[in-house]
């Protein structure tokens, strides 16, 4: 063997892989790979119980919003109602003074002579159809007549003493009161009865 074939075989021998290093690097890569699937199961568990979290604060708040809106709904309906029941009620307390005055002027022709005149005729059927009106949208009168006062439903003018009725009933009524749908819209102007005294009873 001559020396330039001896030089080729020895660089030959140099340029060769080191087998020992690529076994210790594929097993430091196993080692490396080997510790990965624990902390990728951690993450999952993590992230699915976020995600369990998040759906249960969703679902709650879905919850909360539905049954406000249900609040909503009702507190709008009733509302409506109520604007609906007493829409009318301005205009009904301006026609109170009318019916009055109609009243009063069918009372103050019972002593005429000609109280069965044409004109108290017409006077009447026109009180009748307003309170038909009225009854159709539910005002009624209150009925105060020998009834105890009551403060909620009666303003007292007066008292007046009575042996014939019990202290504190009302006895007359200056002006009728009204209700629309069970709401006050005026008070009765009263007369209330108190007892005599001992002298006035002797």
């Amino acid at each position: 063997m001559n020396t330039q074939e001896f030089n080729t075989e020895i660089q030959e021998e140099t340029e060769k892989p080191d087998d020992g290093d690529a076994t210790g690097e594929e097993t430091a890569k196993e080692m490396s790979e080997d510790t990965h699937p624990e902390e990728s199961s951690d993450d999952s568990v993590t992230a699915i119980e976020s995600a369990r979290k998040e759906a249960k604060d969703n679902y709650d708040r879905f919850l909360r919003l539905s049954a406000e809106f249900d609040n909503f709904k009702k507190r709008t309906a009733r509302e409506m109602n109520e604007f609906r029941k007493f829409a009318n009620e301005t205009i009904i307390k301006e026609l109170l003074p009318v019916v009055d005055n109609l009243e009063r002027a069918i009372e103050s022709s019972g002593d005429d002579d000609r109280s069965h005149s044409c004109v108290v005729e017409g006077v009447e059927m026109t009180l009748k159809s307003i309170l038909k009106v009225f009854e159709q949208f539910q005002v009624k009168q209150i009925e105060s007549m020998k009834k105890p006062f009551d403060p909620i439903f009666h303003q007292a003018m007066m008292r007046e003493e009575s042996d014939e009725y019990p202290e504190n009933t009302v006895i007359r009524e200056l002006q009728k009161g009204y209700l629309l749908h069970e709401r006050l819209i005026r008070p009765a102007m009263v007369v209330v009865s108190s007892a005599k005294t001992d002298e006035q009873k002797s």
